[in-house]
């Protein structure tokens, strides 16, 4: 049986998965899929969040040790937390089987314009002046979900998570600055599959098509789906995960790289 450890992003917690757990263990039925968090976010919100993105790493690297999870395992992960999977993979690749990254960005493969679009800036300086809870989650969901309209239904859900376990500002702080100057290995440390979204108002696809390109991997975009592509269509990501595996192996050797255009992803 194989173990998928998911990751998710910048102050989200596992909860924000919604049912892609289950969606992509009805596709990977052999698998174990095992959501963890990233340190100052979820259950861990009282923890203070490393400023760094290897320092993220080793955290989730010795919460699997603790759950008795054995390697090599998957991650997926998104945005922030495919920083850290990438910084994981590269830490210690043995110990890695392969990544799937969903819609992250790293500092030297793109410029910051790319990485933080502007268009998403208003509506990030509305999220930090808005008091609300309902407010708050709404700019988020017009952030991050290519149809924000499709998914209204998510946000009772997504403020009483925040009212539940809401991330201090510092943590956020910490966590911002990790992500910003993390700098991505400059080749696949493991085998690696790279999803995005053409409809992602915050952080530019092109950095996810950059990222396969450098590192002479596999890239899938979603032509409707904004930032969270397991939100926006969690079933797609389910599939391009399955059909990756399928067509590609993935090669188990660390470093080798998987063949592009095997999918049904457009290139951008």
């Amino acid at each position: 049986m194989s173990t998928w450890i998911l990751l998710r992003g910048l102050t989200r917690e596992r909860r924000h998965w919604g049912d892609f757990p289950r969606l992509l263990a009805e596709v990977l039925p052999e698998a174990r899929v095992v959501p963890l968090e990233l340190p100052g976010n979820g259950e861990l919100n009282a923890l203070a969040s490393p400023l760094t993105i290897p320092a993220m790493a080793a955290h989730c690297r010795s919460e699997a040790a603790r759950l008795g999870l054995a390697p090599p395992w998957h991650l997926l992960a998104m945005s922030m937390g495919a920083m850290v999977a990438a910084a994981w993979a590269e830490g210690h690749p043995e110990e890695i089987a392969g990544c799937v990254l969903i819609s992250t960005s790293f500092a030297a493969f793109s410029p910051p314009v790319q990485r933080l679009r502007p268009r998403a800036w208003p509506i990030l300086a509305g999220l930090l002046l808005d008091r609300t809870v309902e407010g708050k989650e709404r700019r988020v969901l017009e952030l991050t979900s290519g149809s924000p309209s499709a998914h209204t239904s998510v946000l009772e859900a997504w403020a009483a998570i925040r009212r539940d376990r809401p991330v201090r500002f510092a943590n956020a702080l910490r966590q911002l600055i990790a992500a910003f100057g993390h700098r991505a290995p400059p080749h696949a440390p493991v085998p690696a599959l790279v999803l995005a979204g053409a409809r992602d108002a915050l952080v530019d696809p092109r950095c996810s098509a950059t990222l396969a390109r450098r590192w002479g991997c596999s890239l899938a975009v979603h032509p409707e789906a904004g930032h969270d592509l397991p939100l926006d269509d969690g079933a797609w990501v389910a599939g391009e995960i399955r059909a990756w595996l399928e067509v590609d192996g993935p090669p188990r050797l660390p470093g080798a790289a998987v063949r592009p255009g095997l999918l049904n992803g457009t290139l951008i």
